[in-house]
C-alpha cells in the first residue's frame, strides 16, 4: 500500500524537476524566451529587448560625467539635446543627466528599461508591473507573449521584428514617451496609443476616431493643453488614457470587462460588476448615469450576437473535420511550428480554445476564412462597440454574417463533392509534398 503511494509521488516529482531542467535549458539560447535556442535575435532586438540584447557601443572610450555627455552630443546628435533640454529632467533642481539613465561608463552603456525608469518613478512602474496578475493581453506580459509564442521562430526576421515594435512595450518606457523629451503631454494624446493600437486585430485608431469623441479630438484637440492631468473637467472630450489610464495610473489591464474581444466571458461576475461600476462612474465624468449603464448593457448585446455567430462558424468547421474534409488535410500541411505533438498527432485547430492556428498559414482557404471573421472581423465590431463607434458595429457583424454565410457554402460545397466522388468511386489520394513545401515555408526553414 505504502509503495502504491510514494512510486507515483517519485515519478510525478521527477517529470516535474525534468519539466524545470528542460524550461530551464530551452531559455538558455542565443535568444530568449522558451524557444531562445531556435532563433537568433537581428541587432535591432537590442533596442526593443535592451536588458537581453543591448551592446554597448566601442568607438568611444572612457567614464565620463552627464554635462560632459551633453556637450558631446550637442555636436553628433543636438535633436536628442535639444528634447532633453526641454524635459523636465533637464529643468529640474536636480538636473537628469545621460549618465543618469544611460550609466557613465561609454563602454557599459545600458538602454534604459522600466527597471531603471523605476529609480525615480516607482509607483508609475509598480502599477505597470501590477498588469501581470490579470495575465494576457497586458503591456508588461507583451515581450513575454511574443518570444514565448512557436510561430516566433518560425517566420523570417523582418517579419517578427514588425511584431515586436509593438511588444516592446514590455521592455522600454519609450513606447509611450518618446526619448528623451519624456513628456505626459505627449503620452496624454490619442497618437501615443494608436501607434501599436492600430490595424485589422486591434482597430482602436478607426473606431475612436469614428466615435463622437475621436470627431471632437480631430476638430479642436490641438488647441487643449495637454499638460493637465487626466482629470474631469480638464478635457472636452477623452481620449484612449483618459479612460484606461485615469488620473495617470499605469495599469490598464484591469479594466477589461470581455477580455479585449477575444473570448468569451461572463460580464456579470462579482468581478465584472465592480468593473462596470467603475466604468459607469467614468462615463459620469460628462453622462448621465442610465445613459452610461445603456452602453454598457448594448455592449453585452453585441458581444452575445458575436459569439452566436462564432460558435456557429465553429460548428460547422468541426463537423468537416470529423468527416475528414477539410483540405489539406493536417497531415498533409507542414507542422505547426516548434510543436513536436502536432508532427505525431496533425489535426486541425478550430476556434479559440484549440488555438488560432489559422492565424498563420498552414491552414485551408475555409479555416482562413473562419479565422479572418475572428480576428478581423469580429474584433473591429467589438472594438466599435467600446469605443461608441455604431457604424463600426453593423459594419463588423454584417461582415461576420457574411463570413458565416460563405463558410456554410464552402461546408456545403465539400460536402456535395465527397458524396460525388464516393458515387463515382474515386479515392482522395495524399497530395504528397504539394502542401509541405513552397517559397515562403522553405524561406522560413532557412532564415528563422
Amino acid at each position: 500500500m505504502r509503495n502504491r503511494i510514494i512510486i507515483p509521488l517519485v515519478i510525478a516529482l521527477l517529470a516535474l524537476s525534468a519539466g524545470f531542467a528542460y524550461v530551464h535549458w530551452s531559455k538558455g539560447g542565443t535568444g530568449s524566451g522558451l524557444y531562445s535556442r531556435h532563433w537568433t535575435p537581428d541587432p535591432v532586438q537590442g533596442y526593443w529587448d535592451p536588458d537581453n540584447f543591448y551592446q554597448s557601443p566601442d568607438s568611444v572610450q572612457g567614464v565620463f560625467e552627464g554635462k560632459l555627455c551633453v556637450q558631446c552630443h550637442e555636436g553628433i546628435t543636438p535633436g536628442i539635446v535639444n528634447d532633453w533640454r526641454a524635459s523636465r529632467h533637464a529643468q529640474s533642481e536636480e538636473p537628469v543627466y545621460c549618465s543618469d539613465c544611460h550609466g557613465n561608463d561609454h563602454q557599459q552603456l545600458r538602454m534604459p528599461t522600466p527597471d531603471i525608469c523605476a529609480k525615480c518613478h516607482e509607483k508609475q512602474h509598480g502599477e505597470f508591473q501590477d498588469e501581470a496578475r490579470y495575465g494576457f493581453p497586458s503591456h508588461v506580459l507583451a515581450m513575454e507573449r511574443a518570444v514565448d509564442a512557436k510561430h516566433f521562430v518560425d517566420k523570417p526576421t523582418a517579419e517578427v521584428q514588425s511584431c515586436i515594435q509593438c511588444h516592446s512595450a514590455a521592455t522600454k518606457c519609450d513606447s509611450c514617451h518618446s526619448r528623451h523629451r519624456f513628456d505626459a503631454a505627449e503620452a496624454r494624446r490619442p497618437e501615443a496609443c494608436i501607434t501599436c493600437h492600430s490595424g485589422p486585430p486591434h482597430p482602436d485608431d478607426e473606431t475612436y476616431f469614428a466615435s463622437a469623441h475621436g470627431k471632437l479630438y480631430l476638430a479642436e484637440g490641438n488647441d487643449w493643453d495637454w499638460s493637465k492631468p487626466l482629470i474631469m473637467g480638464n478635457y472636452k472630450a477623452p481620449t484612449c488614457a483618459y479612460c484606461h489610464m485615469e488620473n495617470g495610473r499605469h495599469q490598464v489591464a484591469h479594466k477589461s470587462l470581455w477580455k479585449f474581444g477575444l473570448r468569451e466571458v461572463n460580464p456579470h461576475t462579482s468581478k465584472n460588476q465592480v468593473l462596470r461600476k467603475e466604468w459607469i462612474k467614468l462615463c459620469m465624468d460628462c453622462h448621465q448615469e442610465e445613459e452610461s449603464r445603456q452602453w454598457l448593457t448594448e455592449l453585452d448585446q453585441e458581444r452575445k450576437q458575436a459569439w452566436q455567430k462564432l460558435y456557429a462558424a465553429e460548428a460547422i468547421l468541426k463537423n468537416l473535420r470529423s468527416e475528414k474534409l477539410l483540405q489539406p488535410p493536417a497531415g498533409e500541411r507542414p507542422p505547426y511550428p516548434m510543436d513536436w505533438l502536432d508532427s505525431l498527432w496533425p489535426r486541425e485547430r478550430i476556434g479559440f480554445f484549440e488555438g488560432q492556428a489559422s492565424v498563420f498559414y498552414n491552414v485551408s482557404a475555409i479555416e482562413r476564412d473562419y479565422f479572418e471573421m475572428w480576428y478581423f472581423d469580429n474584433l473591429g465590431a467589438y472594438k466599435s462597440a467600446a469605443h461608441g463607434n455604431p457604424a463600426g458595429v453593423e459594419t463588423g457583424h454584417r461582415k461576420m454574417a457574411a463570413s458565416l454565410d460563405r463558410i456554410e457554402t464552402q461546408a456545403n460545397e465539400l460536402r456535395e463533392l465527397s458524396q460525388a466522388e464516393k458515387k463515382a468511386g474515386i479515392t482522395t489520394k495524399p497530395s504528397g509534398d504539394l502542401w509541405m513545401k513552397g517559397t515562403y515555408t522553405d524561406y522560413n526553414r532557412e532564415h528563422n
